[in-house]
């Protein structure tokens, strides 16, 4: 059974869109999403310095388009169950058929905005923790004023809240815990520091149609499969401001009997997250067309019929 999987903010890095916009038909297809929305995805994605793409009403708009544009290179896929990580959710969530491409987009496009706007009002980020038990370490955290915004699994979680609390991680790291990472993120994303993206979030989620998924769509709230597309839009708009359990979204996965696992471009923090805690489970990431071969063959190998 395989699992296709969208990351999140952090996997962007400068260029990485330039060798896919040369497959056939890939650069009108963004021209015209950037069009959509109202955001030069193409300079974006080839131009822009990390700095440019770290501002997360761009980075988030960059990382689906790009999810779907390698998702689409793969040809027909027949997945046993998607999943993203945060704003890779509103790709899985066209992947399941819930929105379609375009409208995906314009709710990405909406959600870095808001989210962007929210982060503004405080100095806040976020920081990976590696290695520890989290029985341990989310207490520690909390006891500093911060939030397990993403428990990942595999000995990762991330911090999120104030400059100033992350500081003070730094030197007060929680027993166990190997190293402290800041993230490539401009905000406090999944804290109530989001909380005011939400109403924004909601009112572009009320004007949209969802299908209902058409393949088992795992949710980061808690790991759980969701039925309906009204249900997947509910929780793609409280997700912002909760935390994400990527921990429970592969357990899920085993459940459900995964024995592959693809992450779309721009991968790799997904796959390495997957090859600690899900041993026996094979997987590619798309990093550039030069994967596209070896995830066709995951596929010929572990995909429905």
């Amino acid at each position: 059974m395989l699992v296709l999987v969208a990351p999140g903010q952090g996997a962007q890095t400068p260029g990485f869109l330039t060798p896919w916009l040369e497959l056939p038909g890939a650069a009108d297809r963004i021209a015209a999403w950037s069009e959509a929305i109202g955001l030069d995805l193409v300079h974006y994605g080839t131009k822009a310095d990390a700095d440019e793409i770290r501002d997360t009403a761009v980075a988030q708009p960059l990382l689906v388009a790009a999810g779907l544009l390698s998702a689409a290179a793969l040809g027909e896929v027949s997945p046993g169950a998607v999943a993203g990580h945060s704003v890779g959710e509103i790709t899985a969530a066209a992947f399941a058929g819930v929105l379609d491409d375009t409208a995906a987009l314009r709710l990405v496009r909406t959600r870095g905005l808001a989210m962007a706007e929210a982060a503004a009002i405080t100095a806040t980020g976020m920081s990976a923790l590696l290695g520890g038990d989290p029985e341990v370490t989310v207490p520690h955290l909390e006891k500093l004023g911060l939030t397990a915004a993403n428990v990942n699994g595999a000995g990762q979680i991330v911090a999120a809240g104030t400059l100033d609390q992350l500081a003070e991680l730094s030197t007060d790291k929680p027993e166990g815990v190997r190293r402290v990472v800041a993230l490539k993120v401009a905000g406090a994303f999944h804290t109530h520091h989001m909380a005011p993206a939400v109403a924004k979030l909601e009112e572009a989620a009320a004007a949209l149609s969802p299908a209902d998924p058409t393949v088992p769509y795992v949710s980061n709230k808690d790991g759980r499969t969701v039925a309906t597309g009204a249900e997947v839009l509910a929780r793609l708009v409280g997700q912002v401001a909760n935390p994400v359990r990527w921990d429970l979204c592969m357990e899920t996965f085993q459940e459900l009997g995964a024995t592959a696992l693809i992450e779309v471009c721009p991968g790799g923090t997904l796959t390495g997250i997957a090859k600690r805690a899900l041993p026996g489970v094979a997987t590619v990431a798309l990093k550039t067309p030069d994967d596209l071969d070896a995830a066709r063959t995951l596929i010929a190998q572990h995909a429905a019929v």
